[in-house]
């Protein structure tokens, strides 16, 4: 079987089959053996049950399969299909599924595919469906153990700040809510097959057990982060008076009060733990 990690294997297989890059799906192959390296062995997947998204040509689809007990992917592009197949026909643990991840029950393939078993999920992400595809996989419902994608570096670092940074925000605690992040590797462009106009990141999100901090209800709480940062700049009294959330800016400010956080402060700086407080009183 042919490295799929090596560029000139990568450029006979396109001249093969003819296959063109496709910019809507944000095709980038990745094609750096030490990245691969990186993604697997911080996956942890020996002996795993493992889902793959977006698997392209099959290039860190080939690692998984070396180590895995099962890899099942999901390939939206019906180009890629028949090549993917052929590139990895000696990978007996490999079940390539054609379909889009945004519109496929994940809970329904992961049990028909995997039963009770934990799963783990490897991706490398195209840009423009990272956050809604994170999202989806951090259902608490679905049996992932963990999460380790190639995404923008953007992106990445806005998953893994800290309050009072200016990357902290809504995706900072969405995702902290449900998993602890970890960015393993940066990655050039020149990583890539095309390379892409930015720099990536590799990022591990291990699922929780139980939420960092205790609300009464998520979705309040979700509902006042998301005010809170839906006017940056602005005091955390004034964004949260401005956003539909039931209550008045007077009542806003008794529950600030009993929170004991002052209302001039910015959303960006308060942490997890604040915010909670602020939900638990609404």
């Amino acid at each position: 079987m042919r490295n799929l990690a090596k560029p000139e294997v990568i450029k006979d297989i396109l001249r093969e089959n003819g296959f063109n890059f496709s910019k809507s799906l944000g095709q980038n192959f990745l094609i750096d053996e030490n990245v691969l390296t990186d993604i697997v062995e911080s996956s942890s997947i020996e002996n795993a049950n493992v889902l793959e998204v977006g698997p392209g040509f099959g290039t860190l689809t080939q690692r998984l399969c070396e180590k895995a007990e099962k890899v099942v992917c999901v390939e939206i592009d019906s180009a890629a299909i028949p090549i993917l197949t052929k590139n990895l026909e000696e990978c007996t643990n490999l079940k390539i599924i054609h379909g889009d991840i945004m519109k496929t029950d994940i809970a329904a393939l992961v049990k028909e595919e995997f039963g009770e078993n934990k799963v783990k999920v490897c991706a490398n992400l195209p840009y423009y469906i990272t956050s809604p595809v994170i999202m989806s996989l951090l259902d608490p419902n679905l049996p992932i153990e963990d999460i380790t994608v190639m995404i923008q570096k953007e992106v990445a670092e806005r998953i893994n700040s800290k309050p009072g940074t200016k990357d902290y925000g809504v995706l900072t605690l969405t995702v902290g809510y449900y998993a602890t992040s970890e960015i393993v590797t940066i990655v050039p462009p020149s990583s890539f097959m095309p390379p892409p106009k930015v720099s990536s990141a590799v990022i591990k999100l291990t699922m929780r057990e139980e939420p960092p901090v205790k609300v009464n209800s998520a979705e309040t709480y979700f509902k006042v982060i998301k005010a809170a940062f839906a006017l940056r700049r602005k005091t955390l009294l004034n964004a949260l008076s401005s956003a539909d959330l039931g209550k008045t800016k007077e009542e806003i400010t008794n529950i600030l009060e009993k929170t004991g956080i002052d209302p001039r402060r910015r959303g960006e700086t308060l942490t997890d733990e604040e915010f909670a407080l602020i939900a638990n009183e609404f």
